[in-house]
């Protein structure tokens, strides 16, 4: 594939050129490792490195052209420099342009919010396939070209990647793409250049704080993706969230919403709750879903009224609905022999965790124990560490705090940090060995008893340092209770 260097930069604030604007490039790069001949390499200042600092390096690889925000002090080589004054926002334009607008082509969906872009984004998915459409997925947990599994990278991948996997899509004859939006994408300007036929706000709770440092940051950070969104776009917000209103001011585009308890244009109700599913009303209709708890609700929902505003016919839609299954690692259920209940659940964040808990517990009888195993990861926002203690020690009859993806970090120091939010007549344990600490929950269990295994749910890793070995929360108990896993 060639593209012109006009062609590419027609769309950007450029503020000057030095040298020539003619000839093709045959790829865009923003790592100089990745240059070759006639490559364009874009240079981003990041978090940890700058870009400019390698200008040398992909020049002297062959890049044909450099996007820089400052030209360094001695121009290197042949190389045409482009200054523009953000070279994220310019890399998003120019991506899209070099893959001929593939988000101009599709039916593209975007979700953000703290939880649940995952499960929403995935049951989108299979709907419209249920529907008869060619579909396409970007998500935390895998990517998908109609039927074709790609490993998920990023929850939202650069835009090279993004705009390469578009172009596959249209290419392969998907209609629509439904993908999750990060706040950190927002940020980087990763979904710049994209056009979205829709976004879906699911909620927002304190997460990623590492990142973006205040709680305001991050809700302005996911309200830039819908005040981006054109106005024959449509905006499905979450209206008992009280940010979900704040998300869609000021957007040009058709605003919904959705909810449980206050008005809202796609209402639902939950009418019954066991572990294996629930009774939902929504729009007045009763409908049975493999799914439980009130956060599944909303995803549900939320899938409900996107799938109307695309078209769909809402009774197909409640057909379609009764009949998906559980998105993988989440709230995903496992039975022993003897009668006692694993929930694997990817619940990384306190409020992901209370909801999960909470909604064990509305099931749960009196004489059931739950056993929650949970841990926090290393390397991130450890504001949340003695909430996210403080909550499963208070709604479960024993914890059990251990390691999740202690990357850089001592787990013992994570674990101390968690353990200044447990209450002092709460019953804990501390076992910094993952594996441990799910057996130890198991031998503690009896009949009917639940054990609930947060933090991980489809990861089938753990980062230890910076090496990622194999480990996976629903592999582990399975084995104890020599079940066979697939």
């Amino acid at each position: 594939m060639k593209k012109t260097l006009k062609d590419l930069i027609k769309k950007l604030d450029v503020i000057d050129i030095y040298g020539t604007s003619d000839g093709d490039i045959e790829s865009i790069e923003f790592d100089s490792r990745k240059v070759g001949n006639n490559s364009m390499f874009v240079a981003l200042a990041g978090v940890e490195t700058d870009g400019h600092g390698f200008i040398a390096d992909a020049v002297g690889k062959g890049a044909a052209v450099v996007v820089v925000e400052k030209i360094p002090e001695d121009s290197i080589g042949n190389a045409t420099y482009v200054v523009t004054p953000d070279t994220h926002k310019a890399l998003g334009i120019m991506a899209s342009e070099f893959y001929d607008n593939p988000s101009d082509k599709l039916k593209l969906v975007g979700v953000t919010g703290t939880n649940g872009k995952t499960t929403t984004a995935t049951l989108l998915y299979e709907t419209f396939k249920k529907l008869g459409y060619a579909v396409g997925l970007i998500s935390t947990v895998v990517y998908k070209i109609v039927d074709r599994e790609i490993e998920s990278s990023h929850t939202t991948p650069d835009p090279i990647r993004l705009n390469q996997m578009l172009s596959e899509m249209v290419r392969t004859g998907c209609e629509y793409c439904f993908m999750e939006v990060s706040s950190h994408s927002i940020v980087q300007k990763r979904i710049e250049g994209l056009k979205f036929t829709g976004g879906i706000f699911t909620n927002i709770t304190h997460e990623h704080l590492d990142y973006h440092k205040t709680f305001a940051e991050y809700i302005k950070a996911k309200k830039i993706f819908f005040d981006l969104l054109p106005k024959n776009a449509f905006a499905l917000t979450n209206t008992d969230d009280k940010n979900g209103i704040v998300m869609i001011q000021n957007s040009k585009a058709a605003t919904y919403t959705y909810g449980l308890k206050n008005n809202a244009d796609y209402k639902a109700k939950v009418i019954e709750k066991l572990f294996d599913g629930m009774l939902l009303s929504i729009d007045n209709v009763d409908v049975w879903v493999k799914f439980t708890g009130g956060f599944n609700a909303y995803n549900l929902l939320a899938v409900y009224g996107a799938s109307i505003l695309l078209g769909a016919d809402k009774n197909e839609i409640l057909r379609i609905l009764s009949g998906l299954d559980s998105v993988s690692g989440r709230f995903e259920s496992i039975r022993s022999t003897d009668g006692i209940t694993a929930i694997v659940d990817y619940a990384h964040t306190p409020d992901a965790l209370e909801n999960v808990i909470s909604a064990i517990n509305d099931i749960r009888t009196g004489g059931q124990k739950l056993i929650t195993v949970v841990g926090c990861g290393g390397n991130r926002d450890k504001t949340k560490r003695p909430v996210m203690a403080g909550i499963a020690s208070r709604n479960s009859d024993i914890s059990i705090f251990t390691s999740d993806n202690p990357r850089m970090e001592d787990p013992a120091v994570i674990l101390s940090e968690m353990e200044t939010g447990v209450e002092k007549s709460s019953k804990y344990l501390i076992i910094q060995d993952r594996r441990e600490a799910i057996k130890t929950a198991a031998m503690m269990a009896a009949k009917g008893d639940v054990i609930l295994i947060a933090g991980k749910g489809h990861e089938d890793y753990q980062i230890i340092g910076k090496e990622k070995h194999h480990f996976d929360d629903r592999e582990e108990i399975r084995k104890i209770w020599n079940l066979e896993y697939n």
